[in-house]
C-alpha cells in the first residue's frame, strides 16, 4: 500500500476499532505570562474571531502571540497615562507639594 502525503511527512496512525486515527499533536510553545490585556485579547478571539484562535492555537504560536499582544497594549497604556498626566499638568513635584491636590486631579 503506497503511503499518504501524512505518512511521508513522518506522521503515525494509530488504530482504534477498524478506523486509523492520525496521531496529531500540538507543537509545544514556551510558556510566557499573560497580563489583563492579553486575556481580554484572547475572550475576542474566542468570541468574534473563532478561525484566527483556532489556527494560532494549532500552529503553537498562541500564547506567543498573546504575550506579544499584551506587551504592546502594556506599553501603549503606560504612554498614554502619561500624556494624560503632561497634560494636567500631574508632576511628582506636585505629589511631594500638595498630596491633597494630587490626588484631586488624579
Amino acid at each position: 500500500m503506497a503511503k499518504t502525503i501524512f505518512e511521508e511527512l513522518g506522521g503515525k496512525y494509530e488504530r482504534q476499532g477498524d478506523y486509523l486515527i492520525p496521531c496529531l499533536t500540538v507543537p509545544a510553545e514556551e510558556e510566557q505570562p499573560i497580563g489583563t490585556w492579553g486575556q481580554r485579547h484572547l475572550d475576542y478571539l474566542k468570541q468574534y474571531r473563532r478561525v484566527t484562535y483556532t489556527n494560532l492555537l494549532t500552529s503553537g504560536r498562541l500564547n506567543t502571540y498573546l504575550a506579544d499582544i499584551d506587551r504592546q497594549a502594556q506599553e501603549r497604556f503606560e504612554r498614554l497615562i502619561e500624556g494624560m498626566k503632561q497634560a494636567q499638568g500631574i508632576t511628582e513635584r506636585l505629589k511631594e507639594e500638595n498630596a491633597l491636590e494630587w490626588i484631586k486631579q488624579i
